[in-house]
């Protein structure tokens, strides 16, 4: 299989730079100090072994899904069918209804304690819902697994970094590709000829999702050695290496500075712009109604609203819910 800019699965220029995910470490060994710590390896740009990953045009198409997607563009992709959760007698969404439409980006927002958590791990197969039911691309979730749900394809981030520290940036990838993989345990044990068609695909694959999400020069750096803006980006790439019909982020810009936030909403763009659709639960309004196509508002597990940036930031019950009711509003 032949990769848009010549990178061939199976090519010798492959094998050669990265037989297998440690190898580029190896070429960049540790360093031992004086005071017996170790030197992480020096920055190494993925664009270095393929240099044709510095064209942007060349890594959006190798990065753009190429899965079935039955759903056209604007039509439903998610739906959730009032979805309730109940927690002992606690209610964390109450007949919660509406969709996530091919090719937006949806914002699901709410004031702390709205469910929005809650949603998105109903929608995820974190949680299976009390009533109603999640029906992704034409297909009911029901008791379905999540890893299971990952190969449909659902992909997420998490509020709380969740990256293999002790892997470097390039491994991390590597790992998200597993998600479509197709060979079978023996096959992996005896490396097959597709066991070793797909690692080297997964690499080629995995180089540049690195360079899709600016992270390309970090490839050889162990994840807990990422400042904490790259480790953000490097989930992001993570969660498109499944490959996902569906990506969502939960809280992606917690911890961002302001300019880092401008970055984040030119990649989420980017991301949507390459053929996903992306679902963002996000706190920050600004980053939100600057990014998104539309927008649902939770408040207490129940929808209050549903629509368009700004007709969202205009609504009554909106901005109620977020800045609350004057006294005299409710004498």
């Amino acid at each position: 299989m032949t990769q848009p800019g010549g990178m061939a699965a199976g090519s010798e220029h492959g094998d050669e730079h990265l037989g297998d995910p440690g190898r580029a470490n190896r070429q960049t060994p540790e360093q031992y100090l004086p005071d017996g710590g170790v030197e992480p390896p020096a920055a190494f740009d993925v664009a270095d072994v393929h240099p044709e990953l510095a064209d942007e045009a060349v890594v959006a198409e190798i990065v753009a899904p190429d899965r079935d997607i039955r759903a056209e563009v604007g039509e439903p992709l998610l739906q959730m069918q009032g979805v309730t959760m109940r927690f002992g007698g606690l209610t964390a969404l109450d007949a919660v209804t509406f969709d996530i439409r091919r090719g937006e980006i949806l914002g699901l927002i709410g004031p702390n304690g709205a469910g929005k958590t809650t949603c998105f791990n109903a929608m995820t197969g974190v949680y299976r819902p009390t009533e109603g039911q999640v029906v992704f691309d034409g297909k009911p979730l029901g008791k379905i697994k999540r890893n299971e749900i990952t190969r449909l394809g659902i992909a997420r981030t998490f509020q709380n970094i969740r990256l293999f520290s002790d892997m470097t940036a390039l491994e991390n990838v590597v790992v998200g590709t597993d998600a479509r993989h197709r060979t079978s345990v023996p096959g992996a044990v005896f490396r097959s000829k597709r066991h070793r068609a797909e690692e080297r695909d997964a690499l080629d694959r995995a180089m540049a999702l690195l360079e899709f999400v600016g992270v390309g020069k970090r490839a050889t750096q162990q994840a807990r050695n990422l400042p904490y803006g790259d480790q953000r980006r490097l989930e992001i790439a993570r969660a498109l290496a499944t490959e996902p019909k569906l990506l969502c982020l939960d809280e992606p810009a917690a911890g961002f500075n302001p300019a880092e936030k401008v970055e984040l909403m030119e990649l989420i763009r980017k991301i949507r712009d390459d053929g996903y659709t992306v679902l963002l639960i996000e706190h920050d309004m600004r980053l939100v109604m600057g990014v998104t196509d539309r927008v649902v508002v939770l408040e207490f597990g129940r929808k209050i609203a549903d629509g368009l940036p700004r007709d969202v930031s205009a609504d009554p019950a909106v901005i109620a819910a977020y800045l609350g009711v004057p006294d005299d509003a409710t004498a």
